[in-house]
């Protein structure tokens, strides 16, 4: 394999560039040279030696080779034609094992690069490469049409590998899907790991997870849009929300926890759920075949009711938050007496162990004196 312009191209290059192979990020061979980075991966991929030396392009070592060869041409000159009838060189049967070697050490090394690739993808390097396949759209989007055509990610619900296929995140709507095209129903969902999705958008708080077509999220809370203009907007467009809902919630915050607040899922809502009707009446959620797992899509309208931590310091007396911190030091105080209890349950054998060695040790030196001083005596 070369490229156009006359280069080699490497293994790494011609892997990420198959069909269905879309998702991966080249990983860099500065990281899988250094051995931290791959630190228990020989133990969870067969022929990891040939397997990384095939991802790096490293040549294997023909020198055993070569004196291999060196001997069996002694040999075959010392037997001349004496050589029995199934004869045959060691060199020979080592030819015939090449192809399905190869074959071995090829899959081991997509299994040994996708491992790598979800450590690869949670440093640095790793996600800003994700990051601007993110934002060229290399993923698709949410195929959910309340949100609006959002950009997703690749995750895996599992870290271990051959037990799931790859999914697609939704940050507007938090769910996985299943990518609609049918070659990426081979990728293996552990190459991309469970902590990528949520390491991601905790990386990258001021990336604008809306529909397409607005304007990105400054990080400065004057240029944000508040959850207030955008609920008014989604009520004017919608006119079954009504106005008053919109202009009776408190002031809403510019962020929660470091989110712009415009970010915490905005394909959910009131006002983003499907409401079946019948002749224009809405069926009844009673209805054997009315809405059903509706409480998935629901999204409060003030989005103060999503800051946990504010609502319990200020429904609580300053006696009530000291009450719980000594609760909580007591908590710590009896985690360590239990601790310390268990150290000692199993520091007690041990010091049982050494009182016997001590007395025992004792009594042979009295009956050792004591012999020493009959024979003398004697």
């Amino acid at each position: 394999m070369s490229s156009s312009d006359g280069a080699p191209e490497s293994w790494i290059s011609s892997y990420c560039s198959l069909m269905g192979h879309e998702f991966f990020a080249e990983v860099a061979e500065d990281f899988i040279e250094d051995d931290f980075n791959l630190t228990g991966l020989g133990s969870q991929v067969p022929m990891y030696k040939e397997a990384l030396e095939m991802i790096l392009d490293v040549e294997p070592e023909d020198d055993e080779d070569d004196e291999d060869e060196d001997e069996d041409d002694e040999d075959d000159d010392a037997l001349g034609d004496d050589r029995p009838a199934g004869y045959r060189k060691e060199g020979g049967r080592r030819h015939m094992r090449v192809a399905s070697d190869l074959s071995v050490i090829e899959s081991s090394a997509e299994l040994l690069y996708g491992l790598i690739h979800q450590r690869y993808i949670t440093s640095r390097p790793g996600i800003q490469q994700m990051f601007e396949k993110y934002e060229l759209q290399h993923f698709g989007v949410c195929p959910r049409v309340y949100c609006n055509g959002c950009r997703v990610l690749p995750v895996g619900r599992t870290d271990t590998p051959g037990i799931d296929t790859v999914k697609l995140y939704c940050p507007s709507c938090q769910e996985c899907y299943t990518p609609p095209n049918s070659r990426f129903q081979s990728v293996d969902g552990a190459f991309f790991g469970t902590t990528f999705g949520c390491l991601f958008f905790m990386t990258f708080p001021d990336l604008d997870v809306g529909a397409r077509g607005e304007t990105a999220i400054s990080p400065t809370p004057s240029n944000n849009l508040s959850a207030n203009s955008r609920h008014a907007a989604l009520a004017s467009s919608n006119p079954s929300t009504p106005t008053s809902t919109a202009n009776s919630l408190p002031p809403q915050p510019a962020q929660i926890n470091g989110i712009p607040t415009p970010n915490l899922a905005p394909g959910l809502g009131a006002t983003k759920v499907y409401v079946p009707r019948i002749y224009g009446f809405r069926v009844s959620e009673r209805a054997k075949s009315g809405p059903r797992m509706k409480w998935l899509r629901i999204k409060p309208d003030d989005v103060n009711e999503l800051d946990e931590s504010t609502i319990y310091h200020s429904n609580r007396t300053i006696e009530e938050l000291e009450d719980d911190d000594m609760e909580m030091g007591n908590a710590d105080t009896q985690l360590q007496q239990q601790q310390a209890a268990i150290g000692k349950r199993k520091m007690a054998p041990i010091r049982r162990r050494r009182q016997q060695q001590q007395q025992c040790g004792v009594v042979g030196s009295a009956d050792r004196t004591s012999v020493n001083g009959v024979g003398q005596a004697g």
